[in-house]
């Protein structure tokens, strides 16, 4: 989490083109809760962050900045749409589910974490185990010169084992038989939450038999895996830990609050629209919500909201919520060059993608200049024509440029096939010029 704003931009330049000054905005604001890690508890708890409101037309860049940022900092991170809550009192997903989702991300994020610190650990108990079943342990009265043999053998196997010799030798494992499935649902309210976990513990606990299986040795050390992990780790700690992680340095990326917006002049009134504002209004303020895992203070979790704001305006949320996102960025509409350079310019660009892809087929797949720019011109052309939907037009022309190429890959095994600018127009010019067929096909 030690990244300087600037180390932190230049990151995000290599995923996301342009929009610098909702980069630089996100970076401060990260590196705002490192230094508030950094201070006294008193300084702490008087520091709270500042959420950010990003404003700017879909396939602009926003869910993909907030992504990139929680993978590189490993911060537990959840994205969420505003548009599917409702009011206490409808039927619906509570607001507060969104808190859980968090939790449950930052557990994962903290026992993966866990367990690669102890992962020597885990494998040897994986391989303890299974050298148990090919060499079966001695009676305590075995003889010594028996045990001696036992040692030799036990030696040889292990040393088998660790080289991959055994990885095709079919064994017979015991795993623990699964007599129901069992359901996490994080919407739930506490209380039905506590029942449904009560619920699962007691139809996990009618069962205790096992089952034998028989598989290749490679096929067993995956499935002991949970089984041993289960056994070696802390889950007290990890507990302890993922709330922690979660309460300074979660992020939740609430995405189309534009949606949620219910100004006076908003002709599309919905009553229940106000009321998952006044809903988040605590939530995003600050409060303590109850979790499986215990309870959590959401005071210092930062909210990235993001909305194009086509129809509503920010002004018209509800004042209290406006004032908790004091940080407002807008992001800018993608032009021919930046599209160009997302296909050039981007790590695991969408041209590189279909590279690869086209490659497991043994088809060498090669775009010239041209062509790249032309992608560029005929997606912009369409985003001006029909809806804006900027980035994601790529996906859609570039598909429908490969789509025969990429139906008939068997018939060009072993060759080479160069995209040029004469066969992008080829197969878009038509569709683009005609507004019509473009709003269906592309």
């Amino acid at each position: 989490m030690n990244l300087t704003p600037k180390e932190i931009v230049k990151f995000l330049d290599d995923y996301v083109i342009g929009q610098d000054d909702a980069k630089k905005t996100i970076a401060l604001a990260l590196r705002n809760r490192y230094r508030r890690m950094q201070l006294d508890d008193e300084l702490q708890e008087e520091i709270m962050p500042k959420n950010i409101l990003m404003i700017g037309s879909t396939g602009v860049g926003k869910t993909e900045i907030a992504r990139r940022l929680a993978k590189m900092m490993n911060l537990p991170f959840v994205k969420v749409e505003a548009s599917k809550y409702t009011e206490v009192g409808f039927v619906g997903r509570d607001v507060e589910s969104m808190i859980r989702d968090l939790v449950h991300s930052s557990i994962d994020l903290v026992t993966k974490e866990y367990e690669e610190k102890v992962q020597s650990n885990i494998d040897e108990e994986i391989n303890r185990q299974i050298i148990e079943i090919l060499v079966p342990p001695l009676p305590e009265a075995a003889s010594e010169n028996a045990k001696e043999s036992f040692i030799k053998t036990y030696n040889k196997m292990e040393d088998k084992l660790n080289k991959g010799e055994l990885d095709d030798k079919k064994i017979t494992i015991e795993l623990p038989k699964k007599t129901h499935v069992e359901i996490i649902d994080s919407s739930l309210p506490l209380d039905m939450s506590s029942m449904q976990e009560g619920l699962n513990k007691m139809l996990g606990g009618l069962n205790k038999d096992k089952i034998k299986k028989e598989v290749p040795i490679k096929d067993a050390k995956v499935l002991l895996r949970p089984g041993a992990s289960e056994k070696l780790l802390d889950h007290e700690s990890v507990k302890i830990e993922a709330l922690k992680r979660a309460e300074n340095g979660g992020i939740i990326f609430l995405d189309e609050i534009d949606k949620i917006a219910s100004g006076k002049n908003n002709q599309n009134q919905d009553p229940s629209k106000e009321g998952v504002q006044r809903d988040l209004l605590p939530i995003v303020e600050g409060s303590s919500v109850q979790t499986k895992f215990g309870q959590i203070n959401t005071d210092h979790i930062l909210f990235i909201a993001a909305g194009a704001f086509h129809v509503s305006k920010p002004s018209d949320l509800l004042p209290e919520l406006q004032g908790r996102f004091p940080l407002r960025v807008e992001l800018n509409a993608l032009d021919e060059e930046a599209l160009y350079k997302i296909l050039t310019n981007t790590k695991n660009s969408l041209l590189r993608q279909y590279k690869a892809l086209l490659g497991v087929e043994d088809v060498t797949l090669e775009f010239d200049d041209e062509s790249i720019r032309s992608f560029a011109h005929l997606s912009v052309t369409a985003n001006e024509k029909t809806e804006d939907i900027g980035a994601r037009r790529l996906h859609t022309v570039i598909e429908k440029v490969l789509e025969d190429i990429s139906f008939d890959a068997d018939e060009h095994k072993g060759e080479t096939i160069i995209i040029t600018k004469e066969l992008v127009e080829e197969k878009l010019g038509e569709i683009v010029d005609d507004e019509d067929t473009a709003r269906y096909i592309l």
